[in-house]
């Protein structure tokens, strides 16, 4: 239960910092736009990347030192598009959160937008791979019960913020709210891009 217990704490830390990932998982949230199947890629996504971290994957980023730099820069271009975007949807929108407008995408968009989220995004690797991969070398024999600890608090924390989004539509039925919305969500992955960058 330790190993389990301290997977858990660990993984949940680690995915309550909005980012991108967690920034499109509410906005579908409030959308009411294939939340499900949202959640299901991000968090079986993670627990992907957690397993990976645990069986020893994080040394590969040491093996091949080209890999760091090019999971940089394809993250930074996929996020400075998606956040000029963001803030530009705040700059324009003039309308409120009404379900019945709402122009739903395909889910295959939806889920492909999602996994660029989630698999081009540097910090995720940081996170799930090298950091949990790391602490996970403490626990020897008990690595696959850390291993589950740390997926369950990304599958539990996936679900209840893109179902528990729904809590805030009444707020977001205001237009300026949904504009301030798209303009934190903007501010949120330029600020993810010049750390990507800076620390390159």
């Amino acid at each position: 239960m330790g190993a389990l217990l301290s997977g858990f704490l660990l993984g949940l830390s680690l995915i309550l910092a909005i980012g991108a990932q967690n920034a499109f998982v509410l906005r579908q949230g409030l959308r009411g736009e294939h939340v499900f199947a949202v959640c299901a890629v991000c968090a079986i996504s993670d627990a992907i990347l957690i397993a990976c971290g645990v069986a020893g994957f994080g040394a590969l980023v040491t093996v091949v030192p080209w890999l760091a730099p090019v999971m940089r820069f394809g993250g930074a271009a996929f996020l400075l598009f998606y956040g000029l975007r963001s803030l530009w949807s705040a700059w324009r929108n003039r309308g409120a959160l009404n379900p019945a407008d709402d122009v739903v995408k395909s889910l295959q968009m939806t889920l492909m937008t999602c996994l660029a989220f989630t698999w081009l995004n540097p910090h995720v690797y940081l996170d799930t791979v090298v950091l949990l991969g790391s602490v996970s070398t403490q626990y020897a024999a008990q690595r696959a019960e850390f291993a589950v600890g740390a997926m369950s608090a990304s599958l539990i924390f996936f679900f209840a913020l893109g179902y528990g989004a729904r809590l805030l539509r009444p707020l977001f039925a205001n237009s300026r709210a949904w504009r301030i919305l798209d303009g934190f969500i903007g501010l949120t992955m330029m600020g993810l891009v010049a750390k990507l960058l800076i620390r390159g």
